[in-house]
């Protein structure tokens, strides 16, 4: 049995959580309530945990084997022991009483647990779950990785409500893009300001435990990475939940709050962040309103409702000297006026913006989004301490211009990153010698933007017209787009071409006659409905 069969099999039984009346955004909330007991169990039947990390009386065993009334009882007990680490039991000196004895201390698993409770009602249906969870392969799903179980169940979670965090939720293809560009290394702080279900994070982790040095870290070393190299921050506590059982899964406990701390990076929380040597996020997308994050900081530079040019300014300013960050940002951040201008000057002079790659639309689930990874490190190419004048040249990979719709039948894969990765470069800081000259995806056919090409004057050859990746100089980008970074020279197929269009007049007489026509049609349609009458 596959990952895919697994997922699919646990989204099935998604089905009996809703004919017991659960709401379509809540049941996964609500399965992973009780697959998180069950992943426990089977990581500590294969010896993958040092010790069983939920008390007794609330393990998978206390489950399961159990029907009836009984079963939904047990379970609902569990829940509420797990949130509070308190259980109410029989007073022995007192059988008609009771009181309440600790169960646990753990502040991890009461923060995961926190107000949890079953919304079913049907005994059987906790009991037809429960079966379920017994028959499935755990030894091909720890073979695999739990962890990566539980992230699928997330993705699909994500790409089949359409609603919520699954708008924008990030697909797995570019986090591990970015992470392989940006290469977290043992022992740096990683941040995520913008957690989510935890993605960025687990993907750095990933990547850290995969390098051949990890092997020879001291105890002390595997410590740090366990419980303080990673720190993320999420707004939403069913989101934050979700967050630190993907953590916990994936072997990242994280300090008394776990890897995710509950709060708003545009608040306190993000005030008191430690400066970080890797940041890594897709802030959410949206102005700042009422009964969303609420920009409260003040400690940023510019004042901007924008929450992503907060999100912005937050990242290049908590990044330690040298420190280095990749970000999903619309292409509002890119070209937005005003304070917009000025927190993209502000970067590029504290930082070296050395990478945009624009992504091509449809790969998130929030249709018609575009756009962009932002690549920089704190200071200068030659000096992390430098304040000013950071950025040089700005590489430009564009991803989005004659590239296929997609979504479920044409499918975002490596494959379609990997000519990306290959012209950044082997160094994280973008450093590596780079050449413009990238004609992956049939570039060499596709038309150029006349307009662009005339302002550019980095051309060294007409060749470069139809390169996906160009660069540009930190002047030209100053004297010549005013400071934005909306910079595309490829002309999209769909694109209309003003210049072609025919004059005001011609198509105001255009549409003059089509709306005449069209009257002139609803008029035969009425005359014709009162003859019916």
């Amino acid at each position: 049995m596959t990952q895919n069969d697994i997922v699919q099999k646990l989204w099935n039984l998604c089905d009996i959580l809703r004919d017991d009346g659960i709401n379509y955004s809540d049941y996964v909330t609500e399965l992973v309530l009780l697959l998180f007991i069950k992943m426990v169990h089977e990581n500590t039947e294969a010896e993958l945990l040092d010790k069983h990390i939920l008390p007794e009386g609330c393990r998978w065993t206390d489950l399961n084997g159990k029907s009836g009334i009984t079963l939904l009882n047990d379970y609902k007990a569990i829940l509420l022991a797990l949130s509070t680490g308190k259980r109410v039991v029989l007073d022995p000196n007192d059988p008609e009483k009771t009181k309440e004895v600790q169960v646990h201390d753990d502040a991890l698993i009461s923060a995961i647990y926190a107000d949890a409770q079953t919304r079913l009602r049907e005994p059987r249906h906790l009991e037809q779950i429960i079966k379920t969870l017994d028959q499935i392969d755990w030894f091909s799903a720890q073979r695999d990785g739990l962890g990566d179980l539980y992230e699928g169940l997330l993705e699909k979670n994500a790409s089949e409500t359409k609603s919520g965090a699954g708008q924008y939720f990030t697909p797995r293809v570019l986090i591990n893009s970015m992470v392989r560009c940006i290469k977290p290394q043992p022992g740096e702080y990683i941040q995520d300001p913008a957690a989510g279900t935890a993605g960025f994070l687990i993907a750095a982790h990933e990547y850290i435990k995969a390098q051949p040095e990890y092997d020879d870290l001291t105890v002390k070393q595997t410590d740090f990475q366990r419980y303080n190299a990673y720190v993320g921050v999420e707004l939403v506590p069913n989101t934050r939940r979700l967050a630190l059982m993907n953590c916990l899964l994936h072997g990242m406990e994280g300090d008394d709050e776990g890897v995710v701390h509950l709060g708003n990076s545009l608040g306190n929380v993000g005030q008191s962040l430690k400066p970080a040597d890797v940041i890594l996020a897709n802030p959410p997308f949206g102005t700042s309103k009422g009964g969303e994050a609420s920009i409260t900081r003040d400690d940023l530079t510019f004042d901007t409702s924008n929450k992503q040019l907060a999100f912005l300014q937050h990242i290049y300013r908590n990044l330690k000297p040298g420190g280095r960050a990749a970000v999903v940002l619309p292409d509002n951040v890119l070209f937005e006026a005003g304070k917009g201008t000025d927190i993209r000057r502000d970067l590029m002079d504290k930082c070296n913006l050395h990478t945009i790659l624009r992504l091509p639309t449809g790969i998130f689930y929030a249709q018609g989004v575009k756009t962009n990874v932002l690549f920089f490190t704190k200071g200068s190419a030659s000096d992390k301490h430098q304040h000013e004048n950071c950025t040089e040249n700005v590489w430009v990979y564009d991803l989005r211009t004659n590239m296929p719709s997609f979504g479920k039948r044409t499918p975002f894969s490596d494959n379609h990153l990997a000519p990306f990765e290959q012209v950044y470069g082997e160094h994280a800081g973008g450093l590596s010698p780079r050449n413009e000259g990238e004609y992956s995806f049939n570039a060499a056919d596709i038309e150029v933007d006349v307009t662009s090409v005339e302002e550019n004057q980095n051309l060294a050859s007409d060749k470069l017209l139809n390169s996906r990746w160009r660069c540009f100089s930190r002047d030209w980008i100053r004297d010549s787009k005013q400071d934005s970074l909306d910079i595309s020279w490829l002309k999209d197929k769909n694109s209309v071409d003003a210049s072609s269009l025919p004059e005001p007049d011609v198509l105001a007489r255009e549409a003059k006659e089509e709306l005449e026509a069209a009257l002139s049609e609803l008029d035969a349609l009425l005359k014709a409905l009162e003859g019916a009458v």
